[in-house]
């Protein structure tokens, strides 16, 4: 193929965005106020990396109609590989224009093209496979349930201790991701708690949105609605995923005809409320060191949850500490957008996370809690890097180890 070679696209593209994109993509006045604000930009100031630069490229294409395979691709790159879609642009706009949501759009036309990462649609098409045949995968994720179970019992001294499964009439209907890190500390949590549960056989996070393709998307969480449903729970509690807790809290209902008929939390909501009410016996010397909380993008900028970590922080850990900017200022980690699943692109990702390093460095604090598993890794893979000599923990779990110390003194 040559560079000129045309690649087909779905019809008049142009005329079928939403109204949101087509007045981004109209607004923007060119001048340059978002280029401080972006991470990539800071660790490497190169024009590729200023947002209104990445917007333009996608405008150009819809404004010209010029569909081929090299415009397209350089297009799927800069959509892809240099935007996290953490949205931290749109705070410094003097006209609102969300950046962020343009290169979503863009990534949707890579998608619709052939030109996005085959890896990430592959992501995606697996969830969804798995939907529609959960049976499949049934007894094999009974049988790890069962043995995460036998170590939450351990971890509680309780014999009782369950991790529920397709419970119906249960309040809470729990999606975790995959791995025992995000199952074991919330089925403690919920164990003390004393509350009325049941876990998703489904995993939280959503390829679909971080490709920019609704119609994948809303397949993904249409298999946790129906999972809702039938169960008849009051509400879904989203664990430490950004990007999960965004599209089922604010996005998804919007896909469905009347909304939800149950409410979306982050398990993080969740947490500050049972605190708020005096429902968790916490002992903070569980947790001596200094700590410092990462504001994930999609919990904090596009999620709202501002006060609700710190709620939860200050009451379980002994030494909390602010990065300088936080909350929805705060400087993406550099792994977000589907990035970190991209082998290919890891130098990219430790040389956009350098913001957030120098971040970290600077409060000298020890340990860094995060609630979102991209953010995890990232901070983790950026430890190395930087060679920052801090531990990375996960929200739930330093919770968890707060009331384990309260209850059993160790």
């Amino acid at each position: 193929m040559t560079p000129e070679t045309q690649i087909k696209v779905p019809e008049d593209y142009k005329k079928k965005l939403p109204r949101d994109v087509a007045i981004a993509l109209e607004t923007c006045v060119r001048c340059g106020l978002c280029t401080e604000s972006c991470h990539y930009y800071k660790s490497n100031p190169k024009s590729d990396f200023i947002p209104a630069y990445r917007a333009e490229v996608f405008r150009r294409i819809l404004r010209k109609k010029d569909y081929s395979e090299k415009s397209l691709g350089a297009m799927s790159d800069i959509a892809f590989s240099n935007c996290t879609l953490c949205r931290r642009c749109v705070m410094t706009c003097p006209l609102g224009v969300d950046t962020g949501l343009l290169m979503r759009e863009a990534r949707g036309l890579a998608v619709a093209s052939g030109t996005a990462p085959e890896i990430l649609v592959q992501l995606a098409d697996t969830a969804i496979s798995r939907g529609e045949d959960i049976e499949i995968f049934r007894e094999m994720f009974l049988e790890n349930i069962k043995a995460l179970e036998e170590e939450v019992r351990q971890l509680t001294g309780d014999p009782q201790a369950v991790i529920p499964v397709d419970k119906k009439g249960a309040d809470i209907l729990f999606v975790a991701l995959s791995g025992a890190h995000s199952i074991i500390p919330p089925s403690i949590l919920f164990h003390y708690a004393k509350a009325n549960w049941t876990l998703s056989f489904f995993e939280a996070s959503n390829y679909g949105v971080l490709i920019g393709d609704k119609d994948r998307a809303k397949r993904i969480v249409q298999r946790i609605v129906d999972e809702a449903k039938r169960l008849g729970v009051k509400e879904i509690v989203v664990g430490e995923c950004g990007h999960a807790y965004n599209t089922l809290r604010w996005e998804a209902p919007k896909w469905f005809d009347g909304g939800f008929p149950f409410r979306v939390r982050s398990i993080i909501e969740v947490m500050a409320h049972l605190i708020q009410e005096g429902r968790l016996p916490l002992d903070k010397s569980a947790n001596p060191e200094p700590v410092i909380y990462h504001d994930a993008c999609n919990l904090t900028r596009n999620g709202g949850l501002l006060e609700e970590p710190r709620i939860v922080l200050r009451a379980a850990v002994k030494d909390y500490r602010e990065m300088s900017p936080n909350r929805d200022d705060s400087y993406c980690c550099g792994g977000g957008g589907g990035i970190i699943a991209v082998p290919e692109w890891d130098s990219k990702r430790m040389e956009a996370g350098k913001p957030k390093a120098e971040q970290i460095k600077a409060t000298g604090a020890k340990v860094v809690i995060v609630a979102c598993d991209n953010c995890r890794i990232q901070i983790n893979d950026l430890n190395e890097h930087y060679k920052l000599g801090i531990n990375i923990g996960g929200i739930t779990e330093t919770v968890v180890k707060a009331i384990l110390k309260a209850v059993k003194g160790s």
